[in-house]
């Protein structure tokens, strides 16, 4: 079963890479657009619909405002790019908002932009792929009844190819995302060349009217500004993941600043002319949408209509109607994409996270490297939280978008107002009258982005708020807690390992007793007793417990044949419990020699079927548990390999087997150990963890 196991993963993930093999990752920015900017340039497809489905709550008569927002979201998002242009030039090491948060502001706020956005990060797979399944259910309809299903598979599939590493994931997700990107800009063209010429595309849901939710047809004053900034705040769906390329700075080629700023401006131009064209078409074709389909007026059955989405309703309108092979493509490519754009995530949570696990604000686990060189810890984490919330929700994007962005304006204002602060402290210092120009402009783009965003961020917490955003507040204020709390934890651990007097730290224990668990003899206890003769203790005993009084009379005559001059001492047990015993015999030894140390010899069955370990060990494993809580006791374990566990021993070869301590395969696999000196050992991982 376990070599059956390891072959598995061999087949999905490949062969393991080795640490040396870090620079073969690395991403040229052909594919470092479509794994870092997917979500971006993927939100084009439904930030429009969403800008439309508020505001066609008060029927047709504010459907006017859409370019108005729309051109407000595009001014946004050139203020935004233009902003993180500077962070990846100033902090070019992959915290991003977290690192410019943390070093301006304290780490505090730091925290704040990191919970903030491992939040919106799981958010952003759990609406990618919401979205892709509505707009496969649009081409096939067949498929509505199991929503979630299809949505949980693709986030497996996701999973699974971003465990097989960046580089991998990039070549994969390249051609979907590049596709879409040339369909929408084909279907762009094509309408507005049509319009041009007279022969608009006209959507089909143009025809039907839109009847207004009670008391909202009439808004004036205060209730229409807030219907205007609710629909602003959902337009805003278009800069999610803008922030990811800032954290991903290290897997870039070098010069990896430069890089990752070109990248970042091509995907800012790309996604403001894609929302831009697919805007001005879904006005001209006139498309009408609504959460409700029974509100439609016009339309006969209301119940057992599928309302397509807005980008299907444009390929359809542009490309000759929903049987057209434009309309498929463009559907193909949205689809894709729209899942893919989960992609984004997938890269920028692990990072974050390994970051964090690394300043000691994550368990430590999440900063470990897998097989394929990426941070496999945290692209499981973020599918399983993902997982969770597509099923809780049911899939369904209007239920989950709402706990959306929220996340991504915090860490802009945060980190925006940072690098403020950034420019302040580097102005102060500054001779070179040049050099000083750039920076004053540099810290008026980002002043700009500080206000701009944090304007925005008022808005979508008072229009999202009690639609569903107090849950992403929630959950982020819950991480930021529990943040503080591993950290205070690590803290203190370093805290109390620290050396503090090495001659008190190094003085050896005045004696040492050796106690091996005897329960029968036979091998197992003879090596036992073999590997503490080894240690040469200052004392050596046999330990029993009496449980049954004829099989300790055995015991001891066995034990009196054996000719050994180490003594067999009996515990009494009249309620026949074993690890009791055990644990008050050790404790009253060490009570009454406190200098002295205690070290338990445990011999134990090494099998080869996980169902042998139910029948064995249990015994071994209490005390051990136990043991180890008792302080001055060392406990060993002294293995005896069983017959079947050599149908075991292979299993442990294969994809990660070395790195998880098997011994190496293949000619000059073998490394002879470095000598480092009278110093510790070779450098590992940089790990600021105790």
């Amino acid at each position: 079963m376990a070599t059956v196991t390891g072959l598995f993963k061999r087949l999905l993930l490949g062969r393991a890479r080795r640490s040396e093999e870090l620079g073969e990752t690395l991403l040229p920015k052909r594919l470092a657009l479509p794994v870092f900017a997917s979500d971006p340039l993927s939100s084009v497809a439904y930030a429009t619909q969403e800008i439309l489905l508020v505001l066609t709550l008060g029927g047709l008569a504010y459907v006017y405002v859409t370019p108005w927002l729309a051109v407000a979201v595009i001014c946004l998002m050139t203020v935004v790019v233009l902003s993180y242009r500077q962070v990846v030039h100033a902090y070019p090491s992959g915290g991003g908002s977290y690192e410019v948060a943390s070093t301006n502001l304290g780490p505090s706020a730091g925290l704040v932009v990191a919970a903030a956005l491992l939040v919106d990060y799981v958010m952003t797979v759990a609406v990618s792929v919401a979205s892709g399944v509505d707009n496969v259910i649009s081409a096939l309809p067949a498929l509505a009844g199991h929503r979630v299903l299809v949505a949980l598979c693709f986030v497996a599939l996701l999973t699974a190819m971003n465990l097989r590493g960046v580089r991998e994931s990039g070549r994969a997700f390249a051609a979907p995302t590049y596709l879409f990107v040339g369909a929408v800009l084909i279907m762009v063209g094509t309408g507005l060349i049509r319009y041009l010429m007279g022969d608009a595309p006209v959507a089909e849901s143009a025809r039907y009217g839109i009847e207004p939710t009670p008391g909202s047809d009439q808004l004036t004053g205060l209730a229409l500004v807030m219907l205007v900034l609710r629909a602003f705040s959902s337009g805003c769906t278009a800069l999610t993941g803008v922030e990811a390329i800032s954290n991903g700075v290290p897997a870039f080629r070098r010069p990896k600043p430069k890089n990752a700023a070109s990248t970042l401006a091509a995907m800012g131009a790309i996604a403001v002319a894609m929302f831009a064209g697919v805007t001005t078409l879904a006005i001209v074709a006139k498309v009408h949408i609504v959460q409700d389909p029974c509100r439609l007026i016009g339309l006969a059955d209301c119940a057992g209509y599928a309302q397509r989405t807005v980008i299907a309703q444009l390929a359809s309108s542009v490309f000759g109607g929903p049987d057209s092979a434009g309309f498929f493509l463009v559907q193909a490519a949205t689809a894709l994409v729209l899942i893919l754009a989960a992609n984004t995530a997938f890269n920028g949570f692990p990072l974050l996270a390994s970051i964090l696990a690394q300043d000691r604000y994550l368990p430590r686990q999440l900063h470990s490297r897998g097989d394929r060189l990426v941070y496999s810890n945290g692209i499981l984490v973020l599918a399983v939280v993902a997982g969770l919330l597509l099923f809780g929700f049911k899939a369904d994007v209007t239920s989950l978008i709402h706990l959306y962005i929220l996340g991504v304006f915090t860490s802009f204002t945060l980190s925006q107002t940072g690098m403020v602060r950034h420019w302040n402290r580097a102005l102060r210092t500054d001779p070179d009258p040049a050099l000083r120009r750039r920076r004053h402009l540099a810290r008026v783009v980002n002043a700009s982005g500080a206000l701009v965003t944090g304007l925005v961020l008022v808005v979508v917490l008072a229009t999202k708020f009690l639609e569903g955003a107090w849950l992403a507040v929630l959950a982020a204020v819950v991480l930021w807690l529990t943040m503080r709390a591993i950290r205070r934890h690590y803290d203190a651990v370093a805290a109390e390992l620290t050396v503090t007097d090495p001659r008190a730290d190094l003085t050896p224990p005045s004696r040492v007793l050796a106690l091996v668990l005897v329960s029968t003899v036979h091998k197992p206890t003879l090596r036992a007793l073999a590997y503490a003769r080894a240690f040469h203790p200052d004392r050596l005993q046999a330990l029993t417990v009496d449980v049954d009084r004829a099989a300790t009379a055995r015991l001891e005559e066995q034990w009196q044949r054996l000719d050994t001059d180490v003594p067999l001492t009996v515990i009494d047990s009249p309620y026949r419990e074993i690890t009791g015993p055990v644990i008050e015999y050790v404790r009253h030894t060490r009570r009454t020699s406190p200098r002295d140390v205690i070290g338990v010899f445990i011999p134990e069955y090494v099998v080869g079927h996980w169902w042998e370990n139910l029948l064995h060990n249990q015994t071994a494993l209490w005390l051990k548990s136990r043991l180890l809580f008792t302080p001055g006791v060392m406990v060993t374990s002294v293995p005896w390999q069983l017959t079947s566990s050599a149908h075991a021993r292979p299993a442990v070869r294969g994809a990660g087997a070395v790195r998880r301590g098997a011994p190496a395969l293949g000619p000059g696999a073998v490394h002879p150990p470095r000598d480092s000196g009278p110093g510790p050992g070779p450098a590992a991982t940089p790990d600021r963890s105790p």
